[in-house]
């Protein structure tokens, strides 16, 4: 570990020097009408690309009036709530068909699926000794940083790494949906050995096992696993696929693919995007806030104590002080979140198979309790309701994964539908994306450097 104590003084100083001369006034913002987080004054997204990958609805115009709906998700034109209920009731792997839904355009024929469930099977290998000179150097808490070295290091095995061409681009984004799995479990055994003292031990993937089975098997020390908790880790997987071309993540797989850098980078790029705790890592906020609430709410059903301390949250007097009830709101939904809402009906299967149905009770308590106070604390008219974040973390706690594998997770998940967005925008974009940015920075006179 290299020791930066020495020159903490002078990183102090320069730190301050950075920070007042770097500040913009927020004023300006609204005089040249930016549109920060490209999104405008009501929350909508400044529209900067088409897709035909996914599509989200929160709101339907009524005479003009645009008017707050029942949120849905499209994946291809299909509903994600039918595409779900689809896997489950023909019980074939949800995520695998989701993948190539999302990959191909098309939902697949039985033969088509298993033939690519082959294909990943096929791909799910890393070259010799990666495990060990890769995943296992340098381990730390932070799984997210693991997969986006060992992605890039990924590169210097492709001898075809820098071509763009489809089918070799298809190629790399079948190998690392194939292999991401590994690379998040493989780098939490090397945490949970290295920096806790636990056994480690690196299971195989198996050719016949879906992907959730994969992820079960590879994770557990038994590699045990019901048919339920099989289920709901697919379902999760599914949900969490695609989420439009503007979320943060996807956003930034479009931009850095537009730049004609390779698949390894682009990759890597969304993976640094997705870490951050204001996209993938709020499901460990919510489980980490339901931590508080049951240490300090007695009754968990007195619907006044558990409205009091979800004021105290509102009000920075509770948990940590941010005003946040974690989970609730979403920046496109209003009136509902179609994920959350299929995502809360196997998290209600799965509390009752674990004896959990007591604390799934207070989850749904609070949802329903946090949506109507943040409403009236906040004046927010267009509605709040839980999204996917809520339940996704109570989901993984009842399933045993741990809470530093909760945002990789989301990686396995979401390395599908960023696949498509690469693919997308280099088959459909033409140029790099360079939105405009107007400096505000006055003019001023070279002085000699003697003068200064």
């Amino acid at each position: 570990m290299l020791d930066f104590n020495n020159y903490r003084e002078q990183i102090s100083a320069l730190s301050r020097q950075c920070v007042s001369s770097t500040s913009i006034n927020p004023e300006l913002y609204t005089k040249y009408d930016v549109k920060r987080g490209l999104r405008d004054l009501n929350g909508n997204g400044v529209l900067t690309g088409l897709t035909e990958i996914s599509e989200i609805n929160s709101a339907v115009y009524i005479n003009g009036v645009k008017t707050a709906c029942e949120g849905s998700l499209y994946f291809r034109g299909y509903n994600i709530k039918d595409l779900v209920s689809g896997a489950m009731t023909s019980a074939h792997s949800g995520f695998e068909e989701t993948a190539y839904l999302l990959l191909f355009g098309r939902l697949p024929t039985r033969d088509e699926l298993q033939s690519f469930r082959t294909l990943l099977a096929d791909m799910r290998k890393l070259p010799g000794s990666f495990v060990r000179d890769v995943v296992m150097k340098a381990a730390n808490p932070d799984i997210m940083n693991s997969v986006s070295k060992s992605v890039l290091t990924l590169y210097s095995y492709d001898e075809n790494a820098n071509d763009l061409a489809v089918d070799n681009v298809l190629r790399q984004c079948l190998h690392l949906i194939s292999v991401f799995p590994m690379l998040c479990v493989y780098g939490y055994h090397a945490y949970n050995y290295y920096k806790n003292g636990q056994s480690l031990f690196f299971h195989a993937p198996e050719r016949e096992l879906s992907v959730s089975e994969n992820i079960l098997h590879m994770l557990r020390p038994d590699s045990s696993f019901t048919e339920l908790e099989a289920s709901v880790l697919d379902a999760c997987l599914m949900l969490h696929a695609e989420h439009g071309g503007g979320n943060n993540s996807t956003f930034t797989m479009h931009v850095v693919t537009s730049s004609g850098t390779d698949t390894y980078s682009a990759v890597s790029a969304a993976l640094g995007s997705l870490k951050g705790p204001k996209h993938g890592g709020a499901n460990i906020k919510v489980v980490r806030m339901f931590d508080d609430i049951k240490a300090n709410v007695r009754d968990w059903y007195d619907e006044d104590e558990v409205t009091a301390y979800l004021d105290r949250i509102l009000s920075k007097q509770a948990f940590d002080n941010t005003g946040l009830i974690y989970g609730m709101g979403h920046a496109v939904y209003s009136l509902s979140d179609p994920r959350a809402d299929v995502l809360k009906g196997f998290v209600e299967r799965l509390s009752t198979e674990k004896g959990l149905g007591e604390e799934f009770g207070l989850y749904s308590l609070v949802e329903r309790l946090a949506a109507d106070l943040i409403c009236k604390k906040r004046k927010i008219y267009k509605g709040v309701s839980a999204n996917i974040d809520f339940y996704s973390g109570f989901a993984y706690r009842m399933l045993g994964i741990p809470d530093e594998l909760f945002t990789p997770l989301f990686a396995i998940s979401r390395i599908a539908g960023w696949s498509a967005h690469r693919l997308e925008e280099i088959l459909s974009g033409s140029k790099i994306i360079r939105p405009a940015y107007m400096s505000v920075s006055d003019h001023r006179k070279y002085i000699p450097m003697d003068e200064r």
